[in-house]
């Protein structure tokens, strides 16, 4: 059968076609016969946004910080909140796209080119003539993997979506008297007394029994229940483990040095007077041809007297910035003057006069006045240079082919990393307690979330088995596995009795503590004059808590003080409970009309990011927002889905 399909295979292939198109025709053909469809996260005025659209705005995202800040903690980056901030920047973009569009607002090509001037390493493009230096305009946004049309692009959106905002932002104020009673209330100061009821001082007092700890114990398992943790070993290949296997010869460093000499020396530089004649490239033909006529006259005059050119340029000239000097344009490098300019320039001799050079604003006499050439080091000067940024450039080409090595290896051979290890020349890592949340300090691999994740897989547990190469940082791959696993239990009472007896304590001292305040407090509002056993009077306020902690403050500064001393009480938790007098208010601190005037300012500003906030509200309940995955709580466990 095989032999005749082999034999008719074109007939077979006609027919299959015959079948197979029509279906698409009459069906249609779904993305998911290419792609698997990633999972939906939110969704922005009936608009998706993806699984893949997060992944990907994180990654891009925690490439930019790590790019600001190479030595920030990778979990922070990493970890559950991390990423539903970016979600949640991600819907606040869409919803501003949205807005936009929805209000018709763009941005004019006036407000793109004054957002262009204004930003400073675009401005530092200019040359001397004015004119925007293309070429390193054109490499400076391509250092962002992006064209001079794509970052142009991306400018006039964000100058669009900001209008969004800024009508409510630029609208919103806050009057002089309410922003004095604001601040004044903000500011205020209390002079307060306070008694402090420590749960320590009470620690002795309980005796507690074998029935009541085992009572507590029962009550209150999931403190002592202990996370499931694993002893893992894990192997990372980063630029670093490339980089350390890449050997440099002489040979090959001194093939280097000479075919990155110019660099190494730096560029050479030249010094030039020029005599410009203005003639925009956008001039009739006939004024273009009297500007070149007059350039013309200008030189054969400087060429019969050379020592005259600088007063010919300082009375001929159109160039209002060199003119004064006598046409010194300074020293220069290839790439800061236009292209005609230049190719004439760096074609001269010291002493030179050139022809008549055209260029986009007219035409140019030039006389070349110096030449420095840089000092060229030697091999062995730049030796050690050369050898780590060979190895550099060599790791870097060499990683994408290593990483796929890297990644079949764990996966084809996956009951050890040993092989990988070897053949890579890597070494295995051994960890121990490691659970599904990084530990507090964790570096490296067992910092991030998704690497965890894949070491505590099903099929990692089960079968201890590699996991998959996983992405840690930029141009940075691990894979794990799990030695040897312990679930998560609750150890019997005999083993954590000394632990349950600690909590105990604490938790009747603190509560002892508490009633004691409380009694205390009762007796003194009922009989002001008993009161005693304060500290020293203090003079408090938000800005300036005098060493106390921050609950008493806020207790003190939120007392009703329609009749003083007025007194008020304030639990501490686990530390006990404290009684506030407070004894008189105190003025403000008369304050400098400048720093009141910043801080009016700084009302107004919290004014405008309320009506912002409130006003962003109202556009994601218009744009119908949903977010389909739950808000990370403290601890990084989902909570409830907004």
């Amino acid at each position: 059968m095989f032999e005749s399909i082999r034999k008719h295979s074109k007939i077979v292939m006609i027919v299959m076609f015959l079948l197979i198109i029509p279906s698409f025709v009459l069906v249609g053909i779904d993305r998911n016969y290419f792609s698997s469809k990633s999972a939906v996260v939110a969704r922005v005025d009936g608009h998706d946004i993806t699984q893949d659209d997060w992944d990907n705005a994180h990654r891009a995202e925690t490439d930019r910080i790590r790019a600001q800040s190479p030595s920030i903690d990778g979990k922070l980056l990493d970890s559950p909140r991390a990423r539903y901030a970016t979600l949640e920047r991600l819907v606040r973009d869409r919803v501003m796209q949205a807005a936009a569009i929805k209000m018709h607002l763009v941005a004019s090509d006036a407000q793109l080119a004054r957002t262009l001037q204004g930003i400073p390493a675009i401005a530092a493009l200019k040359r001397p003539d004015g004119s925007l230096d293309t070429e390193a305009y054109r490499a400076l946004v391509g250092s962002q993997g992006l064209t001079p049309e794509g970052f142009e692009s991306n400018v006039r959106r964000e100058l669009s979506l900001s209008q969004v905002m800024g009508g409510v932002v630029g609208s919103a104020f806050a009057a002089q008297e309410p922003a004095r009673i604001a601040l004044d209330a903000l500011y205020q100061r209390r002079e307060i007394q306070v008694a402090r009821f420590d749960a320590k001082d009470f620690a002795a007092k309980v005796t507690p029994t074998d029935d009541e700890l085992q009572a507590y114990y029962k009550g209150h398992e999931a403190q002592f229940r202990q996370p499931e943790h694993a002893e893992v070993q894990y192997v990372v290949l980063d630029l670093d483990a490339v980089r350390a296997s890449i050997a440099m010869s002489d040979d090959d460093l001194r093939t280097y040095y000479k075919e990155n000499l110019e660099r190494l020396a730096g560029k050479e530089e030249r010094r030039a007077s020029h005599i410009l004649i203005n003639a925009p490239k956008d001039s009739p033909a006939a004024d273009r041809e009297k500007a070149k006529a007059r350039a013309q006259e200008l030189l054969e005059q400087v060429r019969k007297a050379p020592n005259t050119f600088a007063d010919v340029a300082r009375k001929n000239s159109q160039d209002t910035g060199s003119a004064p000097s006598g046409g010194d344009l300074g020293f220069f490098k290839r790439g800061d003057m236009v292209k005609p300019f230049e190719e004439a320039a760096f074609s001269m001799k010291k002493g030179d006069i050139s022809d008549v050079v055209e260029s986009d604003f007219g035409y140019h006499i030039i006389q070349l006045n110096d030449v420095k050439t840089p000092k060229q080091p030697t091999f062995e000067e730049v030796r050690a240079k050369l050898e780590t940024e060979a190895k550099h450039q060599q790791a870097q080409r060499k990683y994408a082919e290593l990483a796929e090595v890297f990644s079949n290896s764990v996966y084809e051979q996956a009951d050890s990393l040993q092989p990988v290890a070897d053949k890579l020349k890597l070494k295995v890592q051994t960890a121990k307690d490691v659970t599904r949340t990084a530990a507090p300090g964790a570096q490296g691999p067992l910092a991030n979330a998704r690497f965890l994740e894949a070491l505590f897989s099903a099929d990692s547990v089960q079968n201890k088995r590699n996991t998959e190469a996983v992405e840690v940082a930029p141009s940075t791959l691990a894979a794990g596995r799990i030695v040897n696993y312990t679930p998560a239990a609750t150890p019997p009472f005999a083993e954590v009795k000394a632990r349950v007896r600690d909590l105990f304590v604490a938790d009747r001292a603190a509560e002892m503590a508490r009633k004691e305040g409380e009694a205390k407090l009762a007796a003194w509002k009922a009989a002001p004059a008993s009161a005693t056993g304060f500290g020293p009077a203090v003079v408090v306020s938000r800005d300036k808590p005098e060493n106390q902690p921050r609950p008493v403050v806020d207790a003190a500064l939120q007392a009703n003080t329609d009749t003083l001393p007025a007194f008020t009480g304030v639990a501490l938790g686990a530390q006990g409970y404290a009684v506030v007098k407070v004894d008189r208010l105190v003025p403000r601190d008369p304050t400098d009309p400048a720093v009141l005037r910043q801080q009016q300012q700084q009302v107004s500003e919290a004014e405008a990011q309320a009506e912002a906030l409130a006003y962003y509200e109202l556009l994601k309940d218009r744009f119908k927002v949903q977010f389909k995955v739950a808000r990370p709580t403290g601890d990084g466990t989902p909570a409830t889905e907004n």
